[in-house]
């Protein structure tokens, strides 16, 4: 396998918005054609259910779009994708049921498109132009590198969720 940068963007921007594209892709992939009950399912040994999961991992995504790299909050064709807060009274992923396959990925598709839409508009030098936020100070660069940790590391937590569902 290679790595190609998406097109429309400068050489090294898009080769790792082609690695965003790339982990989503095994994502979808991953849980392509699991029924709502199982989406939904709570699983021994597992905080969160796969429906939980997949609704967290667009809400961040669009989350660290908007509050690091625009600075802004998110319109209401964004927000209207998200009518359940993030987390619960405890601290945990706020369970998010009753929703198909289909309706995920396009709350995860629509996240997406919104992202790299904002992303045509970032040059190599505002790719590294730290954002000072109260708490820390973040890149653009750092973002896309962190959304790819966060995905990744939730697949692995789906796999082995699926793993379940299937034996």
């Amino acid at each position: 396998m290679t790595i190609a940068a998406l097109p429309g963007y400068p050489e090294e921007i898009g080769r790792w918005l082609w690695g965003m594209e790339d982990v989503r892709r095994t994502l979808l992939d991953l849980v392509r054609g699991l029924k709502p009950e199982e989406l939904d399912r709570k699983l021994e040994g597992q905080a969160s259910t796969v429906g939980s999961l997949l609704y967290h991992i667009a809400l961040i995504e669009a989350d660290w779009l908007y509050a690091e790299v625009l600075e802004s909050e998110p319109g209401p064709e964004i927000e209207t994708w998200f009518p359940a807060s993030h987390r619960d009274a405890e601290g945990r992923l706020s369970p998010v049921g009753g929703e198909s396959f289909e309706q995920h990925s396009e709350r995860l598709s629509a996240v997406r498109k919104d992202f790299l839409e904002h992303f045509r508009s970032i040059g190599p030098e505002d790719w590294r132009r730290p954002r000072t936020l109260p708490d820390y100070d973040v890149t653009p660069e750092w973002v896309v590198y962190h959304l790819i940790e966060h995905e990744a590391h939730h697949r692995g937590q789906i796999a082995q969720m699926v793993k379940q569902l299937r034996s």
